[in-house]
């Protein structure tokens, strides 16, 4: 009888790999269904720092699937064909611009929501080089900001972020446990990112379950949402940041402040050649005297 039941259970769901001896996994609830994947694509003409900031995503995303360059002159549509070839339900696209910024856009796909972010304030593990270590393939324990609750467009980002970093339990590349803590916390309109593993507290020798302490790893990064569409990686806007600047008008801003500094400076200078051939200095007597 068991091993007509274990075949049964087999056949029932394909996803488990079974045998004729081993217990259901059903029986204690270790089912695999979050079948959640990522899929990271970058543009060309990506910097240094934003590449290994890339690749620090990937380490704490290992249900993440990495493809090639894509150009941004193309249609970004493109990512829903490449996320249903390789099994993906979410899209994180890094694209540079200008050698200079970087936009984040995470997705779902292939209906959507998607979300656009102006990373700022960068910082990889290489540049910190922080005590903290965490295990690679753990899984993390997502905190939020009690802020994410207050408006409709934040809810949505905390939902789709937490399907994103939210690791799989029963995924092949991630460990059974938990020991680091990814925090998202809303501050000026942005989302700040901050990652610490989690230790006991080293001042106690006999530590209680519940007494540890945190230690930064990295990386570190802000989102600030530019828009949000209806469709995946495109369609209808339903949420534009009326507070956003663009960088290029940032950029644009001091080189005219600066072109003004320069103007003031030429001005002075021939108002300056203005006044003294108006104001002649009367001659010395003894102006000949050396001569």
């Amino acid at each position: 009888m068991a091993k007509r039941k274990a075949r049964e259970v087999a056949v029932s769901d394909p996803d488990v790999k079974q045998t004729e001896n081993e217990p259901s996994t059903s029986e204690h609830g270790l089912d695999f269904k979050n079948k959640e994947r990522v899929l990271i694509v970058t543009s060309r003409g990506i910097t240094f720092r934003y590449r290994h900031l890339m690749l620090d995503m990937m380490q704490l995303l290992p249900h993440a699937k990495k493809d090639s360059k894509l150009d941004t002159k193309t249609e970004r549509n493109l990512i829903n064909e490449v996320a249903e070839l390789k099994g993906c339900t979410t899209g994180m696209f890094f694209e540079t611009r200008k050698h200079k910024d970087l936009y984040v856009w995470l997705g779902k796909t292939p209906a959507g929501p998607t979300a656009k972010f102006h990373v700022t304030n960068v910082h990889t593990m290489a540049e910190l080089k922080l005590s903290g270590n965490h295990l690679k393939g753990s899984r993390p324990v997502l905190s939020f900001d009690a802020t994410f609750d207050q408006e409709p467009h934040l809810q949505v980002l905390k939902e789709m972020l937490t399907q994103t970093f939210a690791v799989p339990r029963r995924h092949h590349k991630v460990k059974p446990f938990f020991d680091h803590v990814m925090s998202f916390t809303v501050a000026d309109g942005r989302i700040w990112i901050r990652n610490y593993q989690v230790l006991p507290n080293p001042e106690k020798k006999k530590a209680a379950p519940g007494d540890v302490t945190l230690v930064e790893v990295g990386p570190r990064a802000c989102l600030n949402p530019i828009k949000m569409f209806a469709g995946s990686f495109g369609g209808p806007v339903i949420y534009e940041n009326p507070s956003f600047v663009s960088p290029n008008a940032i950029r644009a801003a001091l080189k005219k402040q600066q072109s003004g500094k320069y103007g003031a400076k030429v001005d002075a200078r021939e108002h300056r050649k203005q006044h003294v051939a108006a104001n002649p200095l009367p001659r010395s007597e003894l102006a000949d005297v050396f001569q």
